[in-house]
């Protein structure tokens, strides 16, 4: 039998010959559209810091206090004395903002996910997966005891369908409210309506919605009018348009306080620190405060669409900050990704596994801390790439 290194080198060196092995990026400084790699400057089209609050002022000065007056680490979990009255207050913000009674923290999306579906779902239950959905949502239901499915994307007949044919218990319907890699939306009202007449609940994941998308952020529920009967379960991310770090739950009281109860992920799970739950509460503020960030992103994103349509270039449909240039190949996608770096821009070459086989693309975000400037740059550069070859086009 051959030794763990051997193997793992093998895998290692496989991925390579397949243009699927991945680099980190290590840049200093703060989260900002200007990022410093090797000592180079890079314009970063790649950050989930859609609202650019990551490097706000009055995130960093509550950050400071709080870690002043309440120490580094929350020092337990939640159900012993990891709970300070600020993670309090910052559930009561959350859920206040996604128009819930009431909301409930975890450390990571990931963990929100996997622990939600796994404290709700037994053997004799089944879950229904749209096949673009999050990783930790598929992993969620993978390592859950229920039966998992998944049906065609965005497909709500074909979900129809599969819970039609279906003998479970407890019917759990997950989905992406903003698709990560696509940047398309879920049809939220349509899967609401099948979910009613199936009996099924439905759980959304609007890591890339809450903030930027409904008014004053309130994210994808909201902004497609989805009450809380209609969408029972609702997580969403504090580390992508909140600019912060962890996640969160919310819905009926009865559902949080289930999760206090029965989420081994939950239970188990130190606190976020205190300063982080001051961070993030600051920006929960923002989002009223300063609501030209969610207005400017949106101007950006209209200035991006139509001028991308001009140049024809290969763009993916979506009305979100997330507008991703299909490819095709890994090898073009990682081609033309180091191409783009050459000319002073960081834009990430999305690859399998994270999007199926031959859908390598260039993944570009868009944040309200870009300028008009900052754009006119990028699709310069990519109208280059396009006159190289290193990009396809399409019909104008």
């Amino acid at each position: 039998m051959h030794s763990l290194d051997y193997i793992l080198k093998q895998q290692l060196k496989q991925s390579q010959a397949d243009d699927l092995y991945r680099s980190r990026t290590s840049h200093s400084g703060a989260q900002t559209p200007e990022l410093k790699v090797n000592g180079q400057t890079l314009l970063a089209f790649c950050s989930n810091d859609y609202l650019g609050l990551a490097n706000h002022p009055q995130l960093i000065s509550a950050a400071k206090k709080a870690c002043v007056e309440y120490g580094l680490g929350s020092g337990a979990s939640h159900l012993v004395v990891g709970h300070t009255d600020l993670h309090h207050e910052l559930e009561e913000a959350l859920a206040k903002a996604s128009q819930r009674p009431r909301a409930l923290l975890f450390s990571s999306g990931y963990m929100a996910n996997m622990g939600v579906i796994n404290s709700l779902l037994e053997r004799q239950d089944a879950i229904f997966q749209d096949r673009l959905n999050h990783a930790s949502l598929l992993d969620g239901g993978l390592l859950s005891s229920a039966k998992f499915k998944r049906y065609r994307h965005n497909d709500v007949f074909d979900l129809q369908k599969q819970l039609e044919n279906t003998h479970a218990r407890r019917r759990l319907v997950a989905t992406d409210a903003v698709f990560s890699m696509d940047g398309d939306s879920a049809e939220l009202k349509h899967l609401s309506q099948v979910c009613d007449e199936q009996n099924a609940w439905l759980m959304v994941d609007d890591a890339h919605g809450f903030g930027v998308l409904g008014p004053n952020g309130a994210g994808s529920a909201i902004a497609q009018g989805l009450t809380i009967k209609e969408c029972p379960i609702y997580m969403a991310t504090l580390g992508k348009a909140l600019g912060s770090y962890g996640a969160f739950v919310a819905g009926s009281d009865t559902l949080i306080e289930s999760l206090i109860q029965f989420s081994r992920n939950y239970i188990y799970t130190t606190a976020i620190p205190p300063s982080i739950a001051a961070a993030s509460l600051a920006a929960v503020q923002l989002l009223t405060e300063e609501m030209w960030r969610q207005q400017h992103l949106n101007h950006l994103i209209n200035i991006f669409k139509a001028r991308s349509k001009e140049l024809g270039l290969p763009l993916m449909s979506s009305d979100t900050a997330i507008q991703p240039i299909m490819i095709g190949s890994s090898n073009g996608a990682l081609k033309a990704s180091s191409a783009l770096k050459e000319m002073g821009l960081l834009v990430t070459a999305i690859r399998p596994p994270t999007v199926p086989k031959n859908t390598a693309r260039l993944r570009i975000t868009l944040s309200a801390a870009h300028t008009e400037s900052h754009l006119h740059k990028l699709l310069e550069a990519l109208a280059g790439l396009q006159k190289q070859g290193l990009l396809p086009s399409v019909e104008k």
